[in-house]
């Protein structure tokens, strides 16, 4: 028996990422198998109608790189494993666009690395890409760049990328569909008094050791890696659902409130985790001042912090970094993330958005603090 937060998880979650294993997508490395890969984009393409926004983190660059250059075992070289993921990452991307404007979606294409994620203006800017391209309804297929760097695929593993990247988008729920009906208490194939686990808290200690290691010479996961993947998750506010990927309609029945494989729910709620991670900040780069106009808007009307609205900017800050409003009397009534740094701020503090290409020479966000970043403190 679920409980009544694990029916409405992924029942009202409005941007999910959805994570496909290696043996999945190739159907245990005999090449990319048209038929699954068809039937998760026709349920992509009924939640995307439905008003949902919907991310797919897909595996089996290498694995498809290695049938077709004819290769039975996984390569140890990294060049090898670099051209074999150049080679599969073709057919990889072909298949989604081919499957996904079959039912009037586009796709693009985005790969990543984790140092992308790790600096902090390329995760924004990758964050900027992939709300854009779910604004304009979009499916971004996003792989892990296997071809240009080494370190990701010796350590790597999408299961953490696609935690990685509900942390980017801040998602409500991360689906990782795998060749497993979901967690056991113990190796079911070993142990035979195993039990399935339907619902637990993502980040209990307790998961760790119920997880096995890597299941599958194709891919470089294992339970264990979802595990730690759904813990990430959990720091921005979203659950996690582990469940096998040939389950008929996974997708639409987990978004309907069916339970499926085994969730992993995020203690923290998505807004709350946010905010309360911009409200612990104890030391702040910098501080805009605004005028009353703007204090009355951020606090009646829930909105952005526009530039044209802010009369000073102190201190030396970077876009992304957690900083100050402060009202004419100069009180924090407010902190966010900045989408322009504090040279750039005094440049269009007072100006309309209008005016940003010509004195910025291009024109970003026009926010100087989106209200989803934002959090009042007083």
């Amino acid at each position: 028996m679920t409980t009544d937060i694990a029916s409405t998880v992924l029942r009202d979650a409005r941007r999910i990422v959805v994570k496909v294993g290696s043996s999945l997508v190739t159907n245990d490395g005999r090449g990319l198998d048209e038929a699954a890969i068809g039937e998760w984009c026709r349920q992509l393409s009924l939640l995307v109608r439905g008003g949902r926004e919907l991310i797919m983190v897909s595996s089996g660059a290498i694995a498809e790189g290695m049938k077709r250059l004819g290769w039975r075992t996984r390569p140890s070289e990294i060049h090898e494993l670099q051209a074999a993921a150049a080679v599969g990452q073709m057919g990889l991307a072909q298949m989604y666009e081919t499957k996904l404007r079959e039912h009037g979606l586009g796709s693009a294409q985005v790969l990543l690395t984790h140092a992308d994620l790790a600096d902090r203006e390329r995760y924004l800017n990758a964050r900027s890409t992939l709300l854009t391209l779910l604004r304009l309804g979009v499916v971004p297929v996003i792989n892990e760049n296997d071809t240009v760097v080494t370190d990701e695929i010796k350590f790597g593993d999408n299961d953490t990328l696609g935690a990685l990247v509900a942390n980017l988008v801040e998602a409500d729920a991360l689906v990782i569909l795998t060749d497993q009906n979901g967690l056991y208490t113990a190796d079911p194939r070993r142990d035979p008094n195993a039990s399935f686990v339907h619902e637990a808290k993502a980040g209990d200690p307790a998961l760790e050791a119920m997880a096995g290691g890597a299941g599958s010479s194709l891919g470089r996961g294992g339970m264990i890696t979802k595990i730690l993947a759904a813990k990430r998750a959990a720091g921005s506010g979203a659950s996690t659902v582990i469940a096998w990927g040939r389950e008929p309609d996974a997708l639409l029945r987990l978004t309907q409130g069916e339970s499926i494989g085994t969730l992993l729910i995020a203690p923290t709620q998505k807004n709350q985790a946010r905010k309360q991670w911009m409200a612990d900040h104890l030391q702040l780069r910098g501080a805009v001042t605004v005028d009353a106009g703007a204090v009355h808007q951020l606090r009646a009307g829930g909105k952005s912090l526009l530039p044209i609205g802010m009369t000073a900017v102190e201190g030396d800050f970077s876009r992304g970094d957690v900083i100050a409003v402060r009202d004419p009397e100069g009180l924090e009534i407010a902190r966010g993330l900045a989408n322009y740094a504090s040279t750039e701020a005094r440049l269009i503090c007072r100006k309309p958005s209008g005016e940003f290409e010509k004195l910025l020479g291009y024109a970003a966000e026009p926010e100087m603090v989106h209200r989803d970043n934002m959090v009042l403190t007083r």
